[in-house]
């Protein structure tokens, strides 16, 4: 059966053409290079942690001119051209928005980006989609949650480049960028069980 939309993900875009492709298709794409793909939806638990840590964010942010977004919010990564969207960002200061998009939806400005791995990119996740994260200018931390155990990633850029902080288990991840600490057992916390 022809389908439009993966027809049109198939083909090289420009920029342009990829924001129009976007304002029509119900599915959320990744473009890079005159590229587009679709994203792939998540399973209940990733969107309960991402939940669980978007809300530990935004309450430790309160006072903070921080603002934390979910992953309706496009960031491109302007020294790569990536445009995609992560599970959580965080943008402290004033959003600012990426000239190319006319409509003002694509950030250029996180402070912190977060993504809760999945089985199927938790890969790309930890490979070339950090490497596009760290080329942000602004990007202080990104933070992988994992799916299958208590365990948080973080790296942190520093004067001489990035390093790695893993926590598992009952532990506690201070963010350094914001000035908050997140707990694994509220990270992972399901009420259900």
């Amino acid at each position: 059966m022809f389908d439009p939309m993966t027809e049109l993900a198939r083909q090289h875009h420009a920029f342009a053409a990829y924001l129009d492709l976007e304002a029509i298709s119900p599915t959320k794409h990744e473009y890079l290079d005159g590229h587009v793909w679709a994203m792939a939806g998540g399973s209940p638990e990733h969107a309960a942690i991402a939940v669980n840590v978007a809300v530990l964010l935004s309450a430790a942010l309160r006072d903070q001119p921080c603002r934390v977004y979910s992953s309706d919010l496009r960031v491109r990564v302007k020294a790569t051209g990536l445009a995609t969207y992560p599970d959580i960002s965080v943008v402290c200061g004033k959003l600012e928005t990426d000239p190319d998009d006319p409509g003002g939806n694509t950030a250029v400005n996180p402070t912190l980006l977060v993504e809760v791995l999945s089985p199927s990119t938790e890969d790309y996740d930890r490979g070339e989609k950090l490497a596009h994260y760290k080329r942000i200018a602004s990007i202080r931390e990104v933070l992988l949650v994992a799916h299958d155990e208590r365990r948080l990633e973080l790296w942190t850029k520093t004067a001489t480049g990035w390093t790695l902080e893993v926590v598992r288990g009952e532990a506690s991840l201070q963010l350094h960028s914001l000035g908050c600490v997140l707990d694994l057992a509220e990270v992972y916390r399901d009420p259900l069980v």
